[in-house]
């Protein structure tokens, strides 16, 4: 299978984030073979770990040694998740290098429990980036209202971040606020800026899966106009809000110190409508900039049948705010959409890390995680 399109959103500004990681795809390989494809970053949830531990025994070694030690469930999760971004920044050196640190990133999660608490996150934060003890390694942190100071802690203290958990064009700008503000802080502290990383992760087909389940109850041929429409608007809007900032004297400030811009990673964006192009949230989101982080069928559908015309995100804000407009009319309010997103985003986030402990649980107590939970 040929890799040109993969290469093409390259040649675009477009980089490619694998979102998914297992020990057997570290094991076997087939991370280092995406990367020769062109594949330049990982990232990882805990769901990801948790189908990973279910479906495959390459876990069992560590698990009985895990058992053997008598450690806490918590540890246990922890020796697991950050043993695999270990493995998989180190597969991912070499782009590391070859970027100047641009790319060649991991992502691991805190613990989503800690999501409204300020202080505890940045602890969270400090503890995975000393655990990992790689310089390609981000951790993920969610954009919720305390998290916006965390994020800012973090970055002062020299800690790559993938602001996770973004919906809305409010929050999007107070992360933005709290990257440069991050930025301005480790300056004083004497951290080089040109060190720190960041993206910011704007969720995609979700917005769709929202609004088009409202547009079905309100029925009508402006309502079926409107389908699919939502989530590509959204993230074009947040991609001229990202022009804005970069264009502003407080960020040519910073960039003049050599701080990197934290660039825009459209997340979610395999499609949840088996109707719509499987590739729709990559061709209709290329720009200068970005990272659009895909699980490996959608990077494989879009080797085979993606397309590249070019940017498909500049210069399309007013078209953009038009779509909100129109769903305005008919009764779907912006805020609302998003505030209710946002709501069920964090309970996602911690439902998703309690299927991982239960399954290290389950794992440590039956000593098979290749045979899921029982």
């Amino acid at each position: 299978m040929t890799d040109a399109r993969l290469h093409s959103l390259a040649r675009q500004g477009v980089a490619v984030w694998l979102d998914d990681i297992s020990r057997q795809r570290l094991s076997s390989g087939g991370l280092a073979d995406l990367r020769e494809r062109g594949v330049v970053g990982v990232t990882s949830n805990p769901t990801i770990f948790a189908k990973a531990l279910q479906s495959a025994d390459d876990y069992s070694e560590q698990v009985r040694d895990l058992r053997a030690r008598g450690v806490s469930l918590e540890e246990a999760v922890r020796s697991i998740t950050t043993y695999d971004v270990r493995w998989a920044c180190d597969v991912l050196a070499p782009v590391h290098k070859s970027t100047e640190g641009r790319d060649g990133r991991v992502s691991i999660e805190v613990d989503p429990r800690l999501a409204h608490r300020t202080v505890a996150t940045v602890a969270e934060a400090r503890a995975l980036w000393w655990l990992v003890d790689r310089p390609n390694v981000m951790i993920k942190i969610p954009a919720t209202q305390e998290g916006l100071a965390a994020i800012t802690a973090a970055i002062a203290e020299g800690i790559c971040v993938n602001v996770t958990l973004i919906f809305g064009l409010d929050r999007y700008d107070a992360v933005m606020d709290a990257y440069l503000t991050g930025l301005e802080h480790a300056h004083k502290n004497g951290i080089a800026v040109s060190d720190i990383y960041s993206v910011a992760s704007f969720f995609v087909s979700r917005v769709d899966t929202e609004v088009d389940k409202r547009l079905d109850k309100i029925g009508g041929d402006e309502a079926q106009s409107l389908k699919a429409r939502a989530a590509i608007a959204n993230a074009r809007l947040a991609y001229a809000r990202y022009e804005q900032v970069v264009a502003s004297e407080r960020w040519q400030a910073l960039e003049e110190l050599g701080a990197n811009r934290q660039r825009p990673l459209w997340a979610s964006t395999s499609v949840k409508d088996e109707n719509l192009p499987d590739t729709m949230y990559v061709s209709e989101l290329v720009a200068s900039d970005t990272v659009n982080t895909m699980p490996e069928g959608t990077i494989e559908a879009f080797a085979d049948h993606g397309e590249v015309e070019g940017d498909t995100v500049r210069g399309r804000a007013d078209d953009a705010q038009q779509v909100f407009d129109r769903l305005a009319e008919l009764g779907i309010g912006y805020d609302d959409v998003i505030e209710v997103l946002e709501r069920e985003g964090g309970e996602k986030f911690e439902k998703s890390w309690a299927e991982l402990l239960d399954t290290v649980r389950d794992a440590l107590d039956d000593g098979a995680p290749g045979q899921g939970a029982r």
